[in-house]
């Protein structure tokens, strides 16, 4: 499907497009290697069970953005609360150690950020995927512990 697809239901013709954006919770950056994957991979299979389209997505080591297509007979808040309920229920199960770092069931921050894509659909896609070069960069910009700023010794 491209960007400005229209979609149908069976009285109704539709294109509502999400930007969303959720992280765990205290911001932990826990996305890494098999858990970066993993966590790609339960996204994608919850999406495809509510028949919700991904159109880009990318997880960052500290959170997640999805542009998403999510059909108008379900409720942006309650597509959330069923990504991030369930999605927490097969981390856990997939990775146990987490349980003692997040109380159960609480593995994502209470709360998200939601945008109505419209037109700008090209453009957030394109800025998700260069979402996670941009905070590497970010991370490279930090300072070193000794300050450069206080002489050689």
């Amino acid at each position: 499907m491209g960007i400005n697809d229209i979609n149908s239901l069976s009285h109704s013709r539709w294109n509502c497009k999400y930007h969303i954006v959720f992280a765990p919770k205290y911001r932990r950056k826990v996305f890494y290697q098999e858990k970066r994957e993993a966590v790609g991979k339960i996204l994608r299979q919850l999406c495809e069970w509510k028949g919700v389209n991904i159109i880009q997505a990318e997880v960052c080591p500290d959170h997640v953005h999805m542009l998403v297509e999510i059909p108008p007979k379900i409720a942006v808040s309650s597509f959330m609360g069923y990504l991030k309920g369930k999605s927490s229920t097969m981390m856990y199960e997939q990775f146990g150690e987490l349980k003692y770092k997040y109380r159960n069931r609480e593995f994502w921050c209470k709360g998200y950020y939601v945008d109505t894509a419209g037109k700008n659909a090209g453009r957030i896609a394109e800025y998700i995927k260069n979402q996670l070069k941009e905070d590497e960069l970010g991370e490279q910009l930090t300072m070193p512990e000794g300050s450069p700023f206080k002489g050689g010794r």
